[in-house]
Parts: C-alpha cells; sequence; structure tokens
C-alpha cells in the first residue's frame, strides 16, 4: 500500500508540477521565469545531493556481501562475463534502433540550419579529456575515499570487488564469520532504512523538477520540437518492446510481474532525469522479484557503467539529427563508424554531468560535423533526459533479471550434474 501511495504522489506531482510551471512562464517574464525555477530547483537539488549521499556506502556494502554469498572467483567471473554480453548486445541494438529512427523519419531534413564560419562556439559542456584511454585510466581508484567522495561507481566497484574478494578468502580460511562481515551487512541494512527516509521526499522532489523544466521552457516548446520528441520516444517505445521480449523469452511470464514491480523506480528516474535517485527502489524491485542480492548487489551497479540503453539509443539519433539538420550527407559506413565509436566512448559517461550530450558534443568534431548542432537539442535535452533515463533503468531491470534466471539455471544444472555422479560412484 505505501508503494501504490507514493506511486500516486508521484504522478500527481507530475501533474502539479507541469501545471505550476506553465502559470508561471505564461505570467513572468523570461528573466523572472529563469530567477524562479533557480529558485524551485533547490528542492531538487536537495533531494539529489540526499541520494548521492547514500549510494556510494550502499553500492559497497551490497557488493561485498554479494560477493561474500556468491563465494568462489569461477562465480565471479562467470557472472560478469554473462552481463558483458548482454551490455554489449544491447547496446549494438540501442545504437541501431537510434540510428533507423533516424534514417527512416529523418527528423532534421529541412532545418537547413547553416553551419557557422567559427567552429568555437561556447556549448557550456566539457568535453575535454573525454577519451578511452582516459576512461580506463579512471576506472582504477587512485584512493577509495576520493571515489566514496565523488560517488565514482565504476571506482567503487573495483575496490568492492578486491575488498570482498580478500574478505572471502579470510573468513574461508578462519572458518568463521569475521566481526567485519556483520558490520558491513548492518551498514547495508542502515542504508536501506536511510534510504526510505529520503525517499519520502520524493514526490516534493518530482514536483520542483517539472516545474522548473517548464517555467523555463513552457510547454510550446514541446510544440516546436514535436517530431523530434515524438520519434525518439517513439525509439524508445520499440526499445522497450525489443528488451521486454528478449526479457520474456528467458523470464517467461514473471516478465509482467518484473514490469509492474519496476515502475516506481521507472517513474522516478523519468520525473527526476536521474538514475542515481531510481537506485535504491531499482535494488529493492528486484530483491521483490527474487533475484539474489549476490547477483542484483553486483549486476546493477556493473550496469550503471556499462548498459545504459536510452542514453546510447538517444546519441546515435541526436549525432544524425544533427547532421540532417546541416544536410550533411553521412553514407552508411559512416554512420555504423559513428555508432562503433559511440559504443566505445559512451563507456566513459559514468559520473559526468549531462552524460550524454557530453558524449555527443565530443563525438561531433571526430567525424567533421559542425560542434555548434549541440545547441539544437540543448533546450530539450531536459525532455529527452527523462525518457533516455528511464529506459537505462528498465533495461538494467531487465539484464540482472534474466542474468539472475541464468545463474539459477546453470546452478540447477550442475547441481543435477553433481548427484548424477555421486550415484554413478555409488553404482
Amino acid at each position: 500500500m505505501n508503494r501504490q501511495k507514493l506511486m500516486r504522489q508521484i504522478i500527481i506531482a507530475i501533474l502539479l508540477g507541469i501545471i505550476t510551471g506553465w502559470g508561471f512562464h505564461h505570467y513572468l517574464d523570461a528573466s523572472q521565469a529563469k530567477e524562479v525555477a533557480a529558485y524551485i530547483n533547490i528542492i531538487t537539488d536537495v533531494f539529489l545531493r540526499l541520494i548521492k549521499m547514500i549510494i556510494a556506502p550502499l553500492v559497497f556494502a551490497t557488493i561485498v556481501t554479494g560477493l561474500m554469498s556468491i563465494g568462489g572467483s569461477s562465480s565471479v567471473g562467470r557472472i560478469t562475463l554473462k552481463a558483458m554480453v548482454w551490455f554489449i548486445v544491447a547496446g549494438l541494438v540501442s545504437l541501431g534502433i537510434g540510428m533507423l529512427m533516424a534514417n527512416v523519419f529523418q527528423p532534421g531534413v529541412g532545418l537547413n540550419v547553416t553551419i557557422p564560419q567559427q567552429e568555437e562556439v561556447n556549448t557550456g559542456l566539457n568535453t575535454s579529456g573525454f577519451s578511452l584511454k582516459n576512461f580506463i585510466s579512471h576506472i582504477f581508484p587512485s584512493s577509495f575515499a576520493s571515489a566514496m567522495a565523488n560517488n565514482e561507481i565504476l571506482q567503487i566497484l573495483i575496490f568492492s570487488i578486491f575488498f570482498g574478494a580478500a574478505l572471502s578468502y579470510i573468513c574461508h580460511n578462519n572458518q568463521k564469520k569475521s566481526l567485519i562481515v556483520t558490520l558491513i551487512e548492518d551498514l547495508g541494512r542502515i542504508m536501506f532504512r536511510i534510504t526510505d527516509y529520503v525517499m519520502s521526499f520524493a514526490p516534493i522532489a518530482v514536483f520542483a523538477a517539472i516545474a522548473s523544466a517548464v517555467t523555463v521552457q513552457g510547454l510550446g516548446l514541446l510544440y516546436d520540437y514535436g517530431k523530434l520528441i515524438g520519434l525518439f520516444y517513439l525509439g524508445l517505445l520499440l526499445l522497450w518492446a525489443i528488451l521486454s521480449a528478449v526479457g520474456f523469452f528467458f523470464l517467461g511470464n514473471g516478465m509482467f510481474s518484473l514490469m509492474k514491480l519496476i515502475r516506481e523506480p521507472v517513474t522516478l528516474a523519468f520525473a527526476t532525469a536521474s538514475s542515481e535517485s531510481a537506485y535504491p527502489k531499482t535494488m529493492n524491485a528486484l530483491d521483490r522479484f527474487g533475484v539474489p542480492k549476490k547477483i542484483s548487489s553486483f549486476v546493477l551497479p556493473l550496469g550503471y557503467s556499462f548498459n545504459l540503453d536510452g542514453s546510447m539509443m538517444y546519441q546515435s539519433f541526436a549525432v544524425l539529427f544533427i547532421a540532417q539538420a546541416y544536410n550533411i550527407d553521412l553514407s552508411i559506413t559512416e554512420q555504423i563508424l559513428i555508432m562503433l565509436t559511440l559504443m566505445i566512448t559512451s563507456k566513459g559517461m559514468a559520473g559526468v554531468a549531462r552524460a550524454s550530450v557530453v558524449v555527443v558534443a565530443a563525438t561531433l568534431p571526430m567525424f567533421s560535423l559542425p560542434e555548434a548542432g549541440i545547441l539544437l537539442i540543448l533546450a530539450i535535452d531536459q525532455f529527452l533526459d527523462m525518457g533516455r533515463t528511464a529506459t537505462n533503468v528498465v533495461g538494467n531491470s531487465i539484464s540482472t533479471a534474466v542474468i539472475a534466471k541464468l545463474e539459477e539455471k546453470q546452478g540447477s544444472d550442475e547441481r543435477a550434474d553433481q548427484q548424477s555422479e555421486i550415484a554413478r560412484q555409488e553404482a
């Protein structure tokens, strides 16, 4: 009942946010609207800060306890391999859908934007140092304290794997449960309780986020960019359908139960345009679905860095939209090369502000596309970000549930083989 109540409150908050934002936008001038939106946005900023406050210790506690439950390093390697295969295939499908939608419907054709004489355009985005080399170096933490302080989920994941493996080895040799294991398990329970406290403020934060965006942009912007927004969300629906179909293939009717359970984190991610805000609720939904914590606590944080299906679809869609707007014809070979480049560079987006837009801005000059083109979509990026963030949550939820199902099946097959071997030896 509490979950249903929160869901209703979030939906009401979205509607009230739209109405309030429209009122401010309609009756205030541009400068006043920006000032009011800045004050309203304080509420959202506070909520997201509270969410970030709990993410790092929660990820650390859940990964370490998950590794303790998994046990052997072979299990970790097997789960990681399955996860990475899923992430790569899902990423290629997501990029392919974005490319397909842009080529079939051509949302940028007819805009006839003139290429600026000077390419030095201030987009307000930091793309310096955004490369695969820097990303690989950045994966490994130089300081665990720094990784925790900056909410670097991938760095926390790396440290937690080492920490959990070492702790598992020590506990296995001592043949008794270590005090530190109990402390970390208690830390996880404490952080989930704090999560419940923070989530009670979610409807207020959702109201503020929507009201702030509509106050500045207004609903008229949705009409002006209606074709682009509509095609993007149509692409997201197609991606949802494919992910759900694959999930149904592995999970059967359980797929319907999973989609019902993740409605709340998906709605929260959509309203706040923040995957982090949905992380605790997604963990809780997967737990209720029956995914073992040893799987969800490992695969879900990994997916937050490598499995961003909505963001990747957006990137290929946005790059081709910008090329079409400037009447730049890209061959299929060039488009495939762009897609593969995005497949690599997007892996460095974790922890980067406005990450998907930054990836697009960093990719444009690589293929001699006007960097100023990013300004064409910055105005509506908030509305696009809501959809791609919700899709990221859906993709990570389905992937985690499927990998848990595959692990369960493999475990059952291994136990059956062991029993058959014992029976054969006894015979």
